[in-house]
């Protein structure tokens, strides 16, 4: 099978993984909070990375950088509980539009924190991006919601968890960082669920069980994409998640379809391909 073929191939097993995870998380909501919607996540995702390593060897989990570990975990938490709310009060739509910025916060993170170098496509790039949340929160024209701020909050986490994860990639495998997300995010989720818990009935485990199984196979399957093509061949096929959900949120919840969220979304995806095709160029 031709390597694009098989790129296609897992970007289709993630952007499943992505609205299933999205899917799961909505019909949760109604019934059980984010924080013990993450602590089961963190709980089965645990279950799931120690049968791995029961076959790979837990020599990888030597502790090694274990503040960094609690800090990028920290804000990789936040942005979880800040996807997790807005996918429980705002359309999928919107959700998926504002978290394509987490790529915009991650180049200007690199700069302050890792010293790279700010490009003036880098600066483009996030110039782009600001103005596609401009266009989808459009400040002044309506008013931007609570929800929405909370999900550009989580982007900036997702950004600030990408980055440390840069960091941390240097000496510490995957798995590693896998498992430690979910030892250290268990009791983080599990302490704020208690005060208001909700005995999980037999009807909700699968989509327990769904959470914490595509919020691990989401992020394998563009690992695997990667390997197999170029990033400006796997990162357009990622853009599909915008109108993907937007069906889904359309079909399911009888959710309108904000044309502004699109074209906001257009915009952000267009500062990440210039900036993804100058970084491959300067790379070839």
């Amino acid at each position: 099978m031709p390597p694009i073929i098989k790129a296609a191939f897992w970007m289709g097993g993630a952007l499943m993984s992505f609205i299933t995870l999205a899917v799961a998380g909505r019909e949760l909501s109604s019934d059980y909070g984010t924080f013990q919607i993450m602590f089961y996540r963190s709980v089965i995702g645990l279950f799931i990375v120690l049968l791995i390593l029961w076959r790979s060897g837990f020599a990888q989990i030597f502790p090694r950088h274990l503040g960094l570990q609690i800090i990028r975990n920290t804000f990789h938490f936040a942005g979880q509980a800040a996807w997790f709310y807005g996918i429980a009060v705002i359309s999928l739509a919107e959700v998926f539009a504002i978290e394509f910025t987490t790529p915009i916060w991650t180049a200007l993170l690199a700069s302050i924190l890792l010293g790279e170098k700010l490009t003036w496509v880098r600066a483009f790039a996030i110039a782009m991006g600001f103005a596609g949340i401009l266009i989808i929160l459009r400040p002044g024209l309506v008013s931007i919601t609570t929800p929405a701020l909370i999900v550009l909050a989580g982007a900036f986490g997702f950004a600030m968890t990408a980055t440390l994860t840069k960091k941390l990639s240097g000496d510490t495998t995957a798995l590693a960082i896998l498992f430690y997300m979910a030892v250290i995010q268990l009791p983080m989720a599990m302490i704020p669920s208690v005060i208001d818990w909700q005995p999980p009935t037999w009807q909700a485990m699968p989509w327990f069980i769904a959470v914490g199984i595509t919020a691990l196979s989401a992020h394998f399957c563009i690992v695997k994409a990667f390997q197999n093509a170029d990033a400006t061949v796997v990162v357009p096929m990622d853009f599909l998640r915008m109108p993907l959900i937007a069906v889904v949120g359309f079909l399911l919840y009888a959710e309108a379809f904000d044309p502004w969220v699109l074209v906001g979304a257009v915009v952000i995806f267009a500062g990440n391909l210039t900036n993804l095709l100058a970084e491959q160029r300067k790379q070839t």
